[in-house]
Protein backbone atom coordinates (compact mmCIF):
# COMPACT_ATOMS: atom_id res chain seq x y z
CA UNK A 1 0.00 0.00 0.00
CA UNK A 2 1.07 3.18 -0.98
CA UNK A 3 0.12 4.34 3.02
CA UNK A 4 1.61 3.93 6.23
CA UNK A 5 1.30 4.89 9.93
CA UNK A 6 4.17 6.35 11.71
CA UNK A 7 3.59 7.08 15.26
CA UNK A 8 5.13 9.10 17.81
CA UNK A 9 6.00 6.77 20.83
CA UNK A 10 3.94 4.27 22.15
CA UNK A 11 0.49 3.32 21.19
CA UNK A 12 -2.05 4.47 23.84
CA UNK A 13 -4.52 2.28 25.28
CA UNK A 14 -8.42 3.31 24.57
CA UNK A 15 -11.46 2.29 25.96
CA UNK A 16 -13.89 1.79 23.53
CA UNK A 17 -12.57 4.49 20.99
CA UNK A 18 -14.90 6.78 18.53
CA UNK A 19 -12.86 7.62 15.04
CA UNK A 20 -14.00 11.09 14.43
CA UNK A 21 -12.64 12.46 10.73
CA UNK A 22 -12.90 16.24 9.78
CA UNK A 23 -10.29 16.80 6.79
CA UNK A 24 -11.03 19.89 4.10
CA UNK A 25 -13.65 20.01 1.83
CA UNK A 26 -16.67 21.87 0.66
CA UNK A 27 -16.55 25.25 2.71
CA UNK A 28 -13.66 23.19 5.24
CA UNK A 29 -16.88 22.43 7.66
CA UNK A 30 -15.39 19.53 8.96
CA UNK A 31 -11.91 20.49 9.13
CA UNK A 32 -13.20 23.71 11.17
CA UNK A 33 -15.16 21.42 13.73
CA UNK A 34 -12.42 18.67 14.35
CA UNK A 35 -9.58 21.56 14.51
CA UNK A 36 -11.94 23.29 17.22
CA UNK A 37 -12.76 20.07 18.91
CA UNK A 38 -9.13 19.13 18.94
CA UNK A 39 -8.14 22.78 20.78
CA UNK A 40 -10.24 22.66 23.15
CA UNK A 41 -9.69 19.24 24.40
CA UNK A 42 -6.09 19.25 23.84
CA UNK A 43 -6.20 16.34 22.22
CA UNK A 44 -2.72 14.37 22.17
CA UNK A 45 -1.48 13.72 18.30
CA UNK A 46 0.28 10.03 18.28
CA UNK A 47 0.75 9.26 14.53
CA UNK A 48 1.05 10.54 10.89
CA UNK A 49 -0.03 8.92 7.90
CA UNK A 50 2.60 9.17 5.35
CA UNK A 51 1.86 9.04 1.59
CA UNK A 52 3.47 10.02 -1.62
CA UNK A 53 -0.44 10.22 -2.75
CA UNK A 54 -0.88 14.32 -1.06
CA UNK A 55 -0.60 17.93 -3.10
CA UNK A 56 2.72 18.24 -4.37
CA UNK A 57 3.34 21.64 -2.18
CA UNK A 58 5.06 23.45 0.54
CA UNK A 59 3.06 25.44 3.52
CA UNK A 60 4.41 28.43 4.91
CA UNK A 61 4.55 28.49 8.36
CA UNK A 62 4.10 31.47 10.55
CA UNK A 63 8.60 30.80 11.22
CA UNK A 64 8.57 31.77 7.25
CA UNK A 65 9.62 27.91 7.24
CA UNK A 66 8.41 25.05 4.81
CA UNK A 67 6.46 22.48 6.11
CA UNK A 68 5.11 19.49 4.14
CA UNK A 69 1.05 18.15 4.10
CA UNK A 70 -0.05 16.30 6.83
CA UNK A 71 -2.92 14.25 7.85
CA UNK A 72 -2.44 13.68 11.66
CA UNK A 73 -4.06 10.94 14.73
CA UNK A 74 -4.96 12.59 17.28
CA UNK A 75 -6.12 10.77 20.58
CA UNK A 76 -8.59 12.54 24.15
CA UNK A 77 -9.53 9.92 27.14
CA UNK A 78 -12.76 10.73 27.80
CA UNK A 79 -15.39 9.16 30.74
CA UNK A 80 -17.47 7.03 28.76
CA UNK A 81 -16.13 6.35 25.57
CA UNK A 82 -12.39 7.57 24.37
CA UNK A 83 -11.62 9.59 21.05
CA UNK A 84 -9.67 9.19 18.12
CA UNK A 85 -9.41 12.36 15.79
CA UNK A 86 -8.38 12.54 12.24
CA UNK A 87 -7.22 15.72 11.37
CA UNK A 88 -5.23 17.49 8.46
CA UNK A 89 -3.89 20.03 5.95
CA UNK A 90 -5.03 17.92 2.95
CA UNK A 91 -7.28 15.10 1.38
CA UNK A 92 -5.33 11.83 -0.87
CA UNK A 93 -5.31 12.87 -4.72
CA UNK A 94 -7.07 10.66 -6.20
CA UNK A 95 -9.71 7.75 -6.05
CA UNK A 96 -7.33 5.13 -6.02
CA UNK A 97 -5.05 6.58 -3.39
CA UNK A 98 -8.88 7.73 -1.37
CA UNK A 99 -9.54 4.47 -0.85
CA UNK A 100 -6.13 3.30 -0.05
CA UNK A 101 -6.22 5.91 2.43
CA UNK A 102 -9.22 4.98 3.71
CA UNK A 103 -8.57 1.63 3.97
CA UNK A 104 -5.57 2.07 6.04
CA UNK A 105 -6.92 4.58 8.54
CA UNK A 106 -9.89 1.64 9.01
CA UNK A 107 -7.25 -0.61 9.85
CA UNK A 108 -5.76 1.45 12.26
CA UNK A 109 -9.31 1.86 13.46
CA UNK A 110 -9.45 -2.29 13.80
CA UNK A 111 -6.01 -2.14 15.61
CA UNK A 112 -7.74 0.28 19.06
CA UNK A 113 -10.89 -1.85 18.37
CA UNK A 114 -12.83 1.56 17.62
CA UNK A 115 -16.13 0.60 17.38
CA UNK A 116 -17.75 3.79 15.57
CA UNK A 117 -16.78 6.04 12.81
CA UNK A 118 -17.97 9.97 12.48
CA UNK A 119 -17.16 11.72 9.64
CA UNK A 120 -18.21 15.15 8.89
CA UNK A 121 -18.42 17.12 6.16
CA UNK A 122 -20.09 19.98 3.85
CA UNK A 123 -23.50 20.54 1.68
CA UNK A 124 -22.97 22.90 -1.23
CA UNK A 125 -25.43 25.39 -1.71
CA UNK A 126 -26.22 27.94 -4.48
CA UNK A 127 -26.53 30.82 -1.54
CA UNK A 128 -25.38 31.47 1.77
CA UNK A 129 -27.57 30.06 4.64
CA UNK A 130 -28.52 32.09 7.52
CA UNK A 131 -29.25 29.02 9.71
CA UNK A 132 -27.62 25.73 8.13
CA UNK A 133 -29.16 22.70 8.84
CA UNK A 134 -27.42 19.03 9.57
CA UNK A 135 -28.38 16.02 7.49
CA UNK A 136 -27.42 12.72 8.57
CA UNK A 137 -26.82 9.22 7.02
CA UNK A 138 -24.66 6.45 7.72
CA UNK A 139 -24.24 2.87 7.48
CA UNK A 140 -27.54 1.47 8.83
CA UNK A 141 -30.18 3.19 10.51
CA UNK A 142 -29.75 2.45 13.91
CA UNK A 143 -26.49 4.96 14.28
CA UNK A 144 -28.35 7.62 12.30
CA UNK A 145 -31.44 7.68 14.23
CA UNK A 146 -28.74 7.87 17.51
CA UNK A 147 -27.36 10.93 16.18
CA UNK A 148 -31.18 12.80 15.30
CA UNK A 149 -32.97 12.03 17.97
CA UNK A 150 -33.33 14.73 20.15
CA UNK A 151 -31.49 17.18 18.02
CA UNK A 152 -32.15 19.00 14.79
CA UNK A 153 -30.22 17.16 12.50
CA UNK A 154 -32.48 15.67 9.46
CA UNK A 155 -32.26 12.03 8.32
CA UNK A 156 -34.52 12.76 5.29
CA UNK A 157 -31.34 13.16 3.09
CA UNK A 158 -32.02 11.19 -0.12
CA UNK A 159 -32.15 13.17 -3.21
CA UNK A 160 -31.60 16.50 -1.56
CA UNK A 161 -27.90 16.27 -1.88
CA UNK A 162 -25.63 14.63 -4.40
CA UNK A 163 -22.63 11.89 -3.67
CA UNK A 164 -20.32 12.14 -0.66
CA UNK A 165 -16.87 12.85 -2.42
CA UNK A 166 -13.54 12.14 -1.20
CA UNK A 167 -12.17 10.93 2.43
CA UNK A 168 -15.94 11.71 4.18
CA UNK A 169 -17.79 9.53 2.33
CA UNK A 170 -15.61 6.64 1.38
CA UNK A 171 -14.34 5.73 5.04
CA UNK A 172 -18.52 5.55 5.18
CA UNK A 173 -18.67 3.30 2.68
CA UNK A 174 -15.65 0.93 3.08
CA UNK A 175 -16.50 0.87 7.11
CA UNK A 176 -19.74 -0.59 6.42
CA UNK A 177 -18.11 -3.46 4.18
CA UNK A 178 -16.27 -4.11 7.57
CA UNK A 179 -19.63 -4.12 9.65
CA UNK A 180 -18.25 -1.18 11.42
CA UNK A 181 -21.11 1.44 12.37
CA UNK A 182 -20.32 4.81 11.01
CA UNK A 183 -22.83 8.07 10.47
CA UNK A 184 -21.72 11.14 8.58
CA UNK A 185 -22.83 14.55 9.79
CA UNK A 186 -23.11 16.68 6.95
CA UNK A 187 -24.08 20.51 7.27
CA UNK A 188 -25.27 23.39 4.61
CA UNK A 189 -22.95 25.65 3.71
CA UNK A 190 -22.53 28.15 0.43
CA UNK A 191 -20.87 26.44 -2.33
CA UNK A 192 -17.93 28.74 -3.04
CA UNK A 193 -14.24 28.01 -2.98
CA UNK A 194 -13.46 30.74 -0.94
CA UNK A 195 -16.37 30.36 1.64
CA UNK A 196 -15.59 29.58 5.42
CA UNK A 197 -18.58 27.34 6.64
CA UNK A 198 -17.98 28.42 10.02
CA UNK A 199 -21.89 28.27 10.66
CA UNK A 200 -22.26 24.59 9.08
CA UNK A 201 -19.29 23.87 11.81
CA UNK A 202 -21.13 25.31 15.08
CA UNK A 203 -23.94 23.06 14.28
CA UNK A 204 -22.08 20.04 13.82
CA UNK A 205 -20.41 20.65 17.03
CA UNK A 206 -23.96 21.15 18.61
CA UNK A 207 -24.75 17.54 18.10
CA UNK A 208 -21.53 15.82 19.41
CA UNK A 209 -21.55 18.01 21.96
CA UNK A 210 -24.81 16.61 23.45
CA UNK A 211 -24.42 13.23 21.72
CA UNK A 212 -20.79 12.49 22.95
CA UNK A 213 -20.88 14.37 26.01
CA UNK A 214 -17.89 16.29 25.32
CA UNK A 215 -17.38 19.61 27.37
CA UNK A 216 -16.14 22.42 25.28
CA UNK A 217 -16.96 25.83 24.95
CA UNK A 218 -18.78 26.61 21.09
CA UNK A 219 -19.46 30.41 22.05
CA UNK A 220 -15.35 30.83 21.50
CA UNK A 221 -15.90 29.56 17.88
CA UNK A 222 -17.91 32.68 17.14
CA UNK A 223 -15.20 34.86 18.34
CA UNK A 224 -12.77 33.02 16.13
CA UNK A 225 -14.75 33.72 13.16
CA UNK A 226 -13.31 36.94 12.04
CA UNK A 227 -9.46 35.54 12.37
CA UNK A 228 -10.40 32.82 10.73
CA UNK A 229 -11.64 34.45 7.70
CA UNK A 230 -8.71 35.98 7.75
CA UNK A 231 -6.27 33.71 7.48
CA UNK A 232 -7.76 31.66 4.87
CA UNK A 233 -8.62 34.86 2.86
CA UNK A 234 -12.27 34.38 2.68
CA UNK A 235 -13.91 37.33 2.79
CA UNK A 236 -17.55 38.55 2.42
CA UNK A 237 -16.48 41.34 -0.25
CA UNK A 238 -15.22 37.92 -2.75
CA UNK A 239 -18.04 35.95 -1.87
CA UNK A 240 -20.26 38.90 -3.01
CA UNK A 241 -18.77 39.23 -6.36
CA UNK A 242 -18.48 35.77 -7.14
CA UNK A 243 -21.79 33.90 -5.91
CA UNK A 244 -23.65 34.41 -8.77
CA UNK A 245 -21.39 32.10 -10.73
CA UNK A 246 -21.33 29.55 -8.09
CA UNK A 247 -23.23 25.94 -9.00
CA UNK A 248 -23.93 23.24 -6.45
CA UNK A 249 -21.71 20.49 -6.96
CA UNK A 250 -21.01 17.77 -4.63
CA UNK A 251 -20.40 17.49 -0.77
CA UNK A 252 -17.82 16.28 1.56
Amino acid sequence: MNWKVQYIGNKPKLHNPILIEGLPGIGNVGKIALDFILEELKAKKIAEFRGNSIPHSVFINENNLVDLPSIELYYKKLKEKDLLLLAGDVQPNDEASCYEFCDTVLDTMQEFKCNEIITLGGIALRQEPKLPQVFVTGSNKKIVEAYTKGTKANSKIYGKVGPIIGVTGVLLGLAKRRNIPAVSLLAETFGHPFYLGVGGAREILKILKKKLQIDMDIKILDEEIAEMEQELGKTHELLRRYKKKDEVSYIG
